[in-house]
């Protein structure tokens, strides 16, 4: 087959299993799960490509998550198509369940995608005439959520990282992948697809200031007050917004969890948690240490001690514009054409950020959604836009990679540097692993 017939070919195997398709995407919107417990979900895609397409699965691979692979007529690359297991919180929404989790993340529509292009690749025989591999990696654990399950987790040495994807490059299961793709759902207005986006990256932090207690109306003097050390904490940081270079996108949004115990004891035990949000590594060091001098100032200011908890987070997610406009043509040939935005600007975090640090990787954000993603607005408005098309443009730019041996993907790989090895990847997320003390002794 030419390149042009293997593309119509896998067209047509996706537009035959369309409504399987269908329906491994509704089973899965009804049946939302939090990260690291995605147990339903991991099942149904497992079944899916067991039963449906004819692959061996391995499952759990990073607590949840599976992995399967389908091999080319010879050797070659390996491309992975990625798609995220968890859904979110938000109670308001309308198909929340009895927990108030709900897939107003998109995670669903990615999935099936993701399954869609493998069915394509499988159903049409195509996969037979390409040259290399296609690894399907559903991941656990996107949302960063539920620190204190995943803590514990860990403590019981079920995982390393709160992140999936890093857990997955942690557990090698990317050591022979060369090159990653995976879509996001997003609300784009009157445009349908966006393409080479980039995003923030962030260091978590949870912060427990330590005071004295007093009786808060006859002997605060006698006390330490640690909510006012927090207080004090965030009017710091909020003093250091204007030093902060406009170009580095940065974002410092404190919640308190825990404020005090009663209303008349002096607070001694005071939480509060954060992300630290900029959009490149060099910056998030930076602001990320300035950061936590202005927490220390605020300890400092009461007497109080703090000790400032870190989580490795994500890092931005980084263009890679020859693979971007390879996807962007086919989402053309697909009908998009003039209905595609170049380039976006996203202040949140990816975990696929990490994944582009380490590999040619896009991440294309997809329309056919109404609302804003987390929020009870969230809806699914052109099924067919929100996944079936995107999985038809990953399968036919797999075909661009993986055909004529490989050409397309070796010609991208033959430039192309990483901003870090995976040795140097896992230095940088140990170095955000870390607890730091203030006021002891």
């Amino acid at each position: 087959m030419t390149k042009l017939e293997m593309k119509e070919a896998v067209i047509k195997a996706i537009d035959a299993n369309k409504e399987k398709l269908f329906a491994v995407k509704d089973q899965i919107y009804c049946n939302p799960e939090f990260g690291y417990k995605e147990v339903k979900t991991t099942d149904t895609v497992a079944t899916y490509l067991e039963k449906e397409l004819g692959l061996s699965v391995e499952k759990n691979i990073a607590v949840t998550g599976c992995r399967a692979q389908i091999k080319g007529k010879t050797k070659g690359p390996c491309i992975a198509i990625m798609g995220e297991l968890d859904g979110i919180s938000c109670k308001e929404h309308k198909d929340a369940n009895e927990i108030g989790a709900s897939h107003t993340c998109g995670h669903f529509l990615q999935i099936t995608g993701m399954l869609g292009a493998v069915t394509g690749l499988i159903k049409s025989g195509v996969i037979n005439e390409l040259d290399g591999l296609v690894d399907i990696i559903a991941t656990p654990a996107e949302e960063f959520i539920e620190l204190e399950y995943r803590d514990q987790l860990k403590k019981e040495g079920k995982l390393t990282y709160f992140g999936g994807k890093q857990e997955l490059v942690k557990r090698g299961y990317l050591d022979h992948v060369d090159m990653a793709m995976m879509f996001h759902s997003q609300d784009l207005g009157e445009a349908q697809a966006l393409i080479g986006p980039e995003s923030n990256g962030f260091v978590g932090k949870k912060i427990h200031f330590i005071g004295k207690e007093a009786h808060a109306g006859s002997a605060p003097y006698d006390g330490i007050n640690a909510l006012d050390a927090a207080m004090l904490a965030i009017n710091n940081v909020n003093a250091l917004r204007s030093t902060f270079k406009e170009s580095e996108r940065v974002r410092f949004h404190p919640i308190i969890t825990k404020g005090g115990d009663i209303v008349n004891v002096v607070p001694a035990d005071v939480h509060m948690e954060s992300y630290v949000r900029t959009r490149t590594i060099k910056g998030l060091e930076e602001v990320n240490e300035r950061v936590n001098r202005a927490i220390q100032a605020g300890a400092m200011a009461v007497g109080a001690k703090v000790e400032i908890t870190e989580i490795p987070g994500y890092c931005p997610i980084l263009k890679q514009p020859e693979f971007d406009e390879m996807m962007k043509k086919n989402l053309e040939a697909l009908g998009l054409e003039g209905k595609i935005i170049d380039g976006g600007d996203f202040t949140g975090s990816f975990d696929f950020g990490d994944i582009s640090h380490l590999m040619p990787a896009i991440h294309p954000m997809i329309g056919g959604i109404k609302g804003g993603l987390h929020t009870k607005e969230f809806q699914v408005v052109d099924e067919d836009l929100a996944c079936i098309l995107p999985a038809k443009a990953m399968a036919m730019t797999i075909i661009d990679l993986l055909y004529d041996g490989a050409k397309g993907a070796n010609e991208i790989l033959k430039d192309f540097k990483p901003k870090m090895t995976k040795e140097e990847y896992l230095k940088f997320l140990q170095k955000n692993d870390r607890t730091i003390l203030y006021g002891e002794g």
